[in-house]
């Protein structure tokens, strides 16, 4: 381990309370805004989307109200909000759907009530014609908003005096619809445009952590001889909740992908190497992989807990816990993973990479000098060691993911 790496302090880790914090609403509303001021987490993200969103409201009033004099000018604030998304990929897609729904309802609106006229019979056809239109895929989540631009459309239809005033006051919900999405994106990108490629760290961290504390309880009861029905059983039940860590960390590393589309920090020297996020799409990939291993493992474990006892057995077990072990210790590095020391980490996972494949090698030997009947599939043996080589294959895979990454940037001349 080099000494960058001995000196910093492991990111994920937070030291413990010496007691607990005071409880009572003030004081958990005074918690929230020490944690929104201070290191990026959910509850900074949080604030800074409430204030930006103001500040788009605000500046969509002032345009729609005071500098063209809307009737309506609630439209613009209204859609400034609306947009204003987690990720400025998400602001430009939700604000293009949403002004084409806009669109489609105030232009549906139109058509038939200049072919109808203003009555009840064409509301109900707007009405059903609206509700068909906004369950195209393509509008998504904005759907809905064809049958409210159509609703707001015919209300402003009916009270307009002729068919000139009507047009205009149609097309004047367009524009502010458009004002407010156009104010909206250009908030969400001028200002703290978010950046989520921490995200993508989490999502592995805990993946990592909960496999690191499961292997880590396997290993020293191989070790130690004491696989029991009541544990193996409750090793089998805490596998089963690790595919939805999967899923998360899946989702984590999505939104900080997302993140980085039309993001202008994604240009600056501290964000420039994170604009696609391939090697930890890979390492998720590849740690989904080692969890479907673990859980077979487990299950195998669980199906022989009452199986042999003896000396030759009890040996086995005790270079496969050996095994495990350094294991866990490569999913421990991959729970403190952090952008800012891969060079470092990669070099330890290398390294931790090679100690387990010596100990696997260990185990293997020692099956083929104690002549175990891996071939008889009433036995443990074989099907123990198959899945300690797929787990060697796959730990063995995500610590070469992590290191051509990390090449590959040094190459690339990325800083």
């Amino acid at each position: 381990m080099s000494e960058a790496t001995q000196q910093r302090p492991e990111p994920t880790r937070r030291q413990e309370p010496n007691r607990a914090a005071p409880q009572g609403r003030r004081a958990r509303i005074r918690q929230w805004l020490r944690r929104a001021a201070g290191a990026d987490g959910h509850e900074r993200h949080t604030a800074a989307l409430i204030g930006k969103s103001a500040l788009a409201a605000t500046v969509a009033w002032v345009v729609a109200h005071d500098g063209i004099g809307a009737q309506s000018p609630a439209f613009a604030p209204f859609s400034a909000v609306v947009i204003m998304q987690v990720t400025v990929y998400q602001s430009v897609v939700q604000a293009l759907r949403y002004v084409g729904a806009v669109a489609a309802g105030v232009a549906l609106q139109g058509a038939l009530g200049f072919l109808a006229g203003p009555d009840v019979l064409t509301f109900v056809l707007v009405a059903l014609v609206a509700m068909a239109i906004g369950r195209w895929r393509r509008l998504g989540s904005q759907g809905s908003q064809v049958t409210t631009a159509a609703f707001f459309a015919f209300s402003t239809y009916v009270s307009a005096s002729g068919n000139a005033e009507r047009l205009g006051q149609l097309g004047q919900i367009v524009l502010l619809v458009l004002i407010g999405c156009g104010i909206g994106v250009v908030v969400n990108v001028t200002i703290l445009p978010p950046m989520r490629y921490r995200s993508a760290e989490h999502g592995i961290h805990t993946l990592s952590h909960s496999l690191c504390d499961l292997v880590s309880d396997i290993a020293p009861a191989l070790r130690e001889g004491t696989t029991d029905e009541e544990r193996t059983r409750h090793w089998r039940q805490r596998a089963e909740h690790l595919p939805a860590l999967v899923d998360q960390a899946q989702s984590s590393v999505n939104v900080a992908r997302e993140s980085a589309y039309y993001n202008p920090r994604r240009v600056l020297r501290r964000h420039g190497r994170h604009t696609t996020f391939s090697g930890y799409q890979e390492v998720v990939d590849a740690l989904a992989r080692v969890t479907h291993q673990v859980t077979s493992l487990v299950r195998s474990l669980d199906q022989w807990h009452d199986g042999e006892r003896g000396a030759t057995y009890g040996e086995f077990l005790r270079h496969y816990g050996d095994f495990l072990s350094s294991l866990a210790h490569i999913t421990a590095l991959f729970s403190r993973i952090d952008e800012d020391h891969l060079t470092d980490q990669a070099r330890e996972l290398c390294s931790a990479a090679g100690t387990a494949q010596e100990r696997h090698s260990r185990l293997v030997g020692h099956s083929e000098r104690s002549a175990l009947p891996v071939g008889d599939l009433s036995q443990p043996y074989g099907i123990l060691l198959v899945e300690a080589t797929r787990l060697m294959d796959e730990f063995q895979y995500t610590c070469d993911v992590l290191q051509h990454e990390v090449e590959h940037e040094r190459t690339s001349g990325c800083p």
